[in-house]
């Protein structure tokens, strides 16, 4: 996926001051790329993964820094976010209630946004040994008090089937 094809599944950010946000199972940054073409100037990417990326510093006039980490299992060092990305990630984690009561502890003051990028099925399959389609994913968010949990985007998959992406806030 080319970064214009991901910015077209990521909402529109309207802040027009500096965010903090995490790129949670980032790769090679398609995604983390297409996030900072949406933040505000002089805003901050942490992008994480497992296996060692190479990030540009800066990226339109965001700054990257990168930390090889694994987001489920380790603390990740990192606080006062605004928002977490887990695009082609979250499908990785079996445990996914305990990952964002973990994640919800890196917002500022609790306030976060998340962005999920997932395909909307669930069978799970090697790629994906724990989908979330998005009705699981409305549900798992309502849980913990999120209630404006929004589908922003398809498109259908190289792959097959269909890929979505969600924003959601708590109000």
């Amino acid at each position: 996926m080319e970064i214009s094809e991901a910015k077209l599944l990521l909402p529109e950010l309207t802040s027009t001051q500096p965010e903090i946000w995490a790129d949670l199972g980032c790769g090679s940054g398609t995604f983390t790329y297409a996030l900072a073409e949406k933040l505000s100037r002089e805003s901050k990417i942490f992008a994480v993964d497992r296996i060692r990326q190479t990030f540009s510093e800066r990226y339109d006039q965001t700054k990257i820094d990168f930390i090889q980490a694994d987001f489920e299992n380790h603390d990740l060092n990192i606080s006062s976010l605004d928002g977490v990305l887990l695009a082609n990630a979250l499908h990785f984690v079996k445990d996914k209630a305990r990952l964002i009561q973990k994640l919800e502890g890196y917002f500022e003051q609790g306030n976060g946004r998340w962005i999920i990028v997932e395909y909307d099925h669930s069978v799970s399959n090697q790629w994906e040994p724990y989908p979330i389609p998005f009705v699981q994913l409305k549900l798992l968010f309502s849980q913990f008090g999120y209630s404006k949990i929004e589908k922003i985007g398809e498109r259908k998959s190289v792959f097959g089937g269909t890929m979505y992406s969600a924003f959601i806030t708590k109000t």
